[in-house]
């Protein structure tokens, strides 16, 4: 498995495998699949300070990706709010494939972040995961983050009110 930055070769696949969350899962609140070209859009937005980054393996193995790899995950950094004095503070998402998972992929996808938010400056990485997404809350955990709060009933989805669990590294 290689962790590298995202481009747009990937989009597709890093497409199917956020909407595959969006339309069967509670791990994100978007309720709208994206299309390849908002996804481009998202890429757009991360460069620079704030990338995203994906998990690829041999082709047979996921989602194909540029190259020719099989996408297996992918992850972000994203700003945590607009406002400046928010800008030493990240918030970050991870993505892995439904066919990937228990196969260390998220936590490699996590590693490359705290490592890429400490090279570029930034003071604390934000987590917030749904909250029975224990495998996510569990991966941040394992990866030193600690639990900051819990957001009671904030989102719904598919008819359920969801808690948003807040999780926070110090770099």
């Amino acid at each position: 498995m290689l962790i590298r930055l995202a481009e747009e070769g990937d989009l597709d696949a890093i497409a199917a495998i956020y909407n595959a969350e969006v339309t069967e899962s509670l791990v994100t609140l978007d309720i709208v699949p994206r299309s390849v070209d908002e996804q481009r859009e998202w890429l757009d937005h991360h460069g620079g300070a704030h990338p995203a980054v994906v998990a690829v393996d041999e082709p047979d193995a996921g989602e194909l990706g540029a190259r020719g790899e099989a996408v297996l995950g992918f992850a972000s950094l994203s700003p945590f709010r607009e406002k400046p004095g928010y800008a030493t503070t990240v918030e970050n998402s991870v993505y892995v494939s439904r066919l990937c998972r228990r196969r260390g992929v998220g936590r490699a996808l996590l590693e490359e972040l705290i490592r890429l938010a400490k090279a570029r400056g930034f003071h604390t990485i934000i987590a917030r995961t749904e909250g029975s997404n224990t495998a996510s809350t569990e991966l941040h955990l394992a990866c030193g983050f600690e639990l900051v709060g819990i957001e009671r009933e904030v989102g719904r989805k598919h008819g359920h009110w969801l808690d948003v669990v807040e999780l926070q590294l110090m770099l």
